[in-house]
């Protein structure tokens, strides 16, 4: 409503002004029809740029989040550091566990990301504020300015499950890479196999009556075991 005033305001001016021949009636109208103009004007550029007649509300969702990553076994989500001074950074996430394209937190200054460890399940709170009329009357007067609803900020609160991977995308891109390196992987596969055979010989040891069924078992959880090290090893690496 204020936008109309205003134009109405203009018109009767432009109108008094023009085409009211007495002269006294004529300022009158004119002046009136003016100070009508220069005070809704005065609200409207108050309601923009003050937001007057409006007040902050926040909406709180919580969902939870999936790992990036294409290894079942180890979950993952990643970061992007915005700037040079990298103290932003925008977090990679899958929002169903079966989508094929990860999603990311918005990339503005008004959003801010806080992440921390937990020992339950990965999840995000995002907590948005925006402004809104604060009676019937301001709704009914700054109707149609674009101020109602208008974003003013957001937090993404991002827990993390502590035995879950958090990564930037370079160090993701690093380990994926070693990971497929075959001269890594021919390393591994030795040293996994002098690990395993280390162990079983010292088992054997202890208990040379071990059942073949035993042994079989030892040879599993000692190769589990391995390979936990090693990918423990490869992600300190990343991350120096």
């Amino acid at each position: 409503m204020i936008l109309v005033a205003i134009g109405i305001f203009a018109v009767l001016a432009f109108i008094f002004c023009i085409y009211i021949e007495k002269t006294g009636l004529s300022v009158t109208l004119t002046t009136l029809a003016l100070l009508g103009l220069v005070v809704s004007s005065v609200y409207a550029v108050k309601n923009w740029q003050h937001h007057y007649g409006l007040e902050q509300y926040t909406t709180t969702t919580t969902r939870n989040i999936y790992s990036v990553s294409p290894n079942k076994q180890m979950s993952m989500i990643l970061y992007q550091p915005i700037g040079s001074k990298n103290n932003h950074q925008v977090y990679i996430y899958k929002q169903n566990e079966n989508d094929k394209k990860p999603v990311h937190t918005q990339a503005n200054s008004d959003t801010k990301n806080k992440l921390s460890r937990i020992s339950g399940t990965t999840q995000m709170t995002t907590t948005v504020t925006r402004w809104r009329y604060k009676n019937n009357a301001a709704k009914f007067w700054f109707a149609f300015t674009g101020e109602n609803h208008k974003f003013v900020k957001r937090t993404n609160k991002i827990e993390v499950n502590k035995n879950w991977l958090v990564l930037s995308v370079a160090q993701s891109k690093a380990l994926q890479k070693q990971m497929k390196s075959k001269t890594y992987q021919a390393q591994l596969k030795q040293q996994g196999k002098a690990f395993v055979m280390k162990g079983m010989k010292a088992a054997m040891m202890k208990n040379p009556t071990m059942s073949p069924a035993d042994q079989a078992k030892l040879q599993k959880q000692l190769t589990g075991e391995f390979q936990a090290q090693a990918m423990q090893k490869m992600i300190k690496s990343v991350q120096k």
